[in-house]
């Protein structure tokens, strides 16, 4: 495998790498409002409107607010109201659009598969953490309830659709629904949904929690091609007071904090406190919160760099593995360390399987493999495989790795009754970690990576 390469491709994760400043518009118009104490004081909302602004949504329960301002010198004006910790510009967090995707459009199905859901034989990730097994012993994640924070989702997909809460799911993107609206087919929300709690249907693919509820919440857009740290924080309250058990963060950015003013880090640093306010909120109403590291080879030790949502409290962070020609031989090493994925002591808590690329295949694309009936160039088959918008499609990313996690929480969690704190979650989830890197904790597989069937044996 070839490292250090410049070119991304197919790496489906809303993650992108900024340096300070992070907005590159000059004159951001939307704002960040945090009260002292996680309170916003009497009068806010009338002085924002003495100064022209508009209020866009309060966060109460926080002590947050988002506001629009024309001019940033408006802002500076109500963050001397007292009361005010700050006003600070929302930032941006982006999707990496991916320069291929491999779709599932023109093959047929496997005549003879593991389950009767008829792509699950391309799921090496459910092996890998060994889903079935915990399937066997009737672990499905039932009663329980995840919520996946992402771009738009195939509201229809039929493997999706089983398990939805459709009066919950909403989205936070101001005038677009929860839907997926590109003409293009791959959707990278639907993706991480499937491999949470896609249906056990006799069709398509397998979620690793195939019984969970799924309330889609669209904090990204996909037709502006970004989210707003805002939405996050607003969606992350409303998730958990419609008492969802675990939420699902398949996003985030990497900020560089070389070279910024002090300016520019009192402004990063009081974001990170206002997302931090909106996690460990989720905390205390019994959210496990469960998101992706990022995919830019970034050591996160570095006391430069933060990553967020990923280093807010009480997040668990997810680094990436896959196998490398997997379609060659169904019997190699499904862990090897995805070339992309960020690391750290600090950042990696668990690993999961996230999708690989062997690049000395990837530049053969003529080779060609047949896995289950299905052929396709053959580095395609280390991918994760899971649901798209009308169909089903390969990706790799820690977007891919942290719904594997998601997946094993809520059946952590319905083996526990339907209710388990989220410390006890992640207890488990160390406990029955598979060790693989150096003796405890290290940078790459942080505690390990997951296995479902030795959490079934182990709790029972």
């Amino acid at each position: 495998m070839k490292r250090g390469l410049t070119i991304i491709f197919l790496l489906a994760i809303l993650a992108s790498v900024f340096s300070v400043p992070v907005s590159a518009d000059p004159d951001p118009e939307t704002f960040i409002v945090i009260g002292e104490n996680d309170r916003l004081p009497r009068g806010w909302e009338a002085r924002v409107k003495a100064l022209g602004g508009r209020v866009l949504r309060t966060m109460p329960e926080i002590g947050v607010a988002v506001v629009e301002f024309s001019s940033r010198s408006q802002a500076e004006s109500l963050s001397a109201l007292n009361g005010l910790q700050s006003v600070v510009p929302d930032l941006k967090f982006e999707r990496i659009d991916p320069v291929q995707q491999v779709a599932l459009s023109d093959y047929g199905n496997p005549p003879s598969s593991g389950a009767d859901d008829f792509f699950f034989d391309l799921q090496w990730g459910h092996d890998a953490i060994n889903a079935p097994e915990a399937w066997a012993r009737g672990a499905t994640g039932s009663g329980v309830r995840v919520a996946v924070l992402d771009e738009g989702f195939d509201m229809d997909h039929p493997d999706l659709a089983p398990n939805i809460n459709y009066a919950l799911s909403t989205s936070f993107v101001p005038g677009e629904s929860v839907d997926y609206t590109l003409p293009d087919v791959f959707s990278h929300g639907s993706h991480v949904a499937g491999t949470i709690a896609a249906a056990d249907n006799a069709f398509g693919t397998i979620g690793v929690a195939p019984e969970a509820e799924l309330v889609l919440v669209k904090v990204l857009s996909e037709q502006l091609g970004y989210g707003e740290f805002g939405w996050l924080i607003d969606a992350l309250i409303y998730a958990a007071d419609q008492d969802v058990d675990v939420i699902n963060m398949s996003l985030g950015a990497t900020i560089d904090l070389t070279g910024a003013t002090p300016e520019e880090l009192a402004e990063i640093w009081d974001l990170y406190g206002a997302i931090s306010r909106a996690t460990m909120y989720a905390h205390r109403h019994g959210v496990t919160l469960i998101t992706s590291a990022g995919n830019e080879e970034v050591n996160a030790d570095d006391p430069n760099i933060l990553v967020l949502p990923s280093d807010a409290p009480w997040v668990i962070d997810v680094s990436a593995l896959g196998p490398l020609g997997w379609g060659l031989d169904q019997s190699t090493n499904l862990d090897e360390v995805a070339f992309f994925t960020n690391y750290g002591m600090s950042l990696i808590d668990y690993s999961a399987p996230g999708g690989n690329v062997d690049f000395d295949l990837y530049f053969n694309p003529s080779l060609q493999c047949t896995v289950a009936g299905v052929t396709s160039s053959c580095w395609a088959f280390d991918l994760v495989f899971s649901t798209g918008a009308g169909g089903w499609y390969w990706a790799a990313g820690t977007s891919q790795a942290a719904p594997h996690v998601s997946g094993l929480a809520a059946i952590i969690i319905s083996e526990a009754g339907g209710s388990m704190a989220p410390n006890r979650v992640a207890f488990w989830l160390g406990l029955t970690a598979d060790d693989l890197g150096p003796r405890g904790k290290d940078a790459f597989y942080g505690w390990g990576r997951i296995n479902a069937e030795k959490f079934m044996k182990w709790y029972r």
